[in-house]
């Protein structure tokens, strides 16, 4: 019976490389989840002041007398215990992003490392951001909103779960929007497209901008305009800073490229040559040329004999 084809073997070489990026892959998950189950762990005694202050929004701007209820059994508990795992993972993000950053970097070039450290650095500050402004700024004009438009004789009694998914909707939401600079840089430093191609597209951008608040945000006009204004903003400043590192780079490599280039034609090519190098004249020129001549030319001494004749 003919003998089965042995199965390809990986090279030692390779195989090696290939299990030590599982087993950091592995270790790095471990170490964030563990970060995030030590920080809900620190936060847990503390779930239902959270969730007070979660609120708080909304309680300053209902009527006198109102108050938040909760239709499910297990609402009470799993209110606030759903805010803070998703507390935890908010707080543990400049680790989480620590340990991709650990994970990927060795794979990077410089030049990459140099742009990908401060995004991801970016990414966090500006996901913070959209949480805050969404918080201070946002929740407190909706709500106002909402209360001011309520029908005659209706009262606003808001459950809790369903006010934590409209509030974790929002901050999720907000906190994309704020990474639109980043992602406009990308853009740009890949070179994808060019700055005066996306400067054109600009009104294209804040139709986008608009389509994308309606589908992130509630069914309310003013979270989706408090959405897509500050998107397009971001948008504006993610283009300013996209041309100022192109500005930048392109003079980098300008100035590299001046630094490589050969030098100039009469400057000695070697450290060695003296800088007062002067080219030889013609008449020195001759008289080296009928030396090698000279040298060139074999003695009479030195020329092959003729064979003796016979007689």
């Amino acid at each position: 019976m003919p003998s089965s084809p042995e199965t390809p073997q990986m090279p030692d070489d390779y195989q090696m490389p290939f299990l030590s990026h599982l087993i950091e892959l592995r270790d790095r998950l471990l170490k964030a989840v563990l970060t995030v189950l030590i920080i809900f762990l620190c936060l847990f005694y503390f779930a239902n002041d959270l969730y007070t202050l979660l609120a708080d929004p909304l309680m300053k701007h209902l009527p006198e007398g109102s108050n938040m209820i909760a239709t499910e059994v297990l609402g009470p508990f799993l209110a606030p215990l759903k805010l803070t795992f998703m507390l935890s993972i908010y707080i543990a993000m400049p680790i989480l992003f620590y340990h991709l950053w650990g994970f990927i970097s060795p794979g990077l070039y410089d030049h990459e490392k140099q742009l990908a450290f401060p995004l991801l650095a970016s990414t966090t500050i500006l996901f913070y951001m959209g949480m805050l402004f969404a918080y201070f700024i946002v929740f407190p004009i909706i709500f106002e909103f909402l209360v001011a438009v309520l029908p005659q004789g209706v009262e606003m009694s808001t459950d809790i779960s369903r006010y934590l998914d409209f509030v974790l909707k929002m901050f999720f939401a907000f906190g994309v929007a704020f990474e639109v600079p980043v992602l406009t840089v990308l853009l740009l430093w890949t070179g994808i497209i060019s700055p005066d191609a996306l400067a054109e597209k600009r009104a294209y951008i804040i139709v986008a901008s608009f389509v994308i608040a309606m589908l992130m945000t509630p069914p309310d006009m003013v979270s989706q305009v408090f959405l897509a204004i500050p998107m397009w903003l971001l948008f504006e400043l993610g283009l300013w800073m996209g041309r100022l590192m192109l500005k930048r780079k392109a003079e980098h490599e300008e100035k590299e490229e001046q630094e490589t280039q050969p030098k100039q034609e009469g400057a000695p090519l070697h450290e060695g040559f003296a800088s007062d190098y002067q080219p030889l004249s013609e008449k020195e020129m001759d008289d080296v040329l009928a030396l090698e001549d000279d040298d060139d030319m074999p003695d009479s001494a030195d020329k092959p004999q003729p064979p003796p004749k016979t007689s």
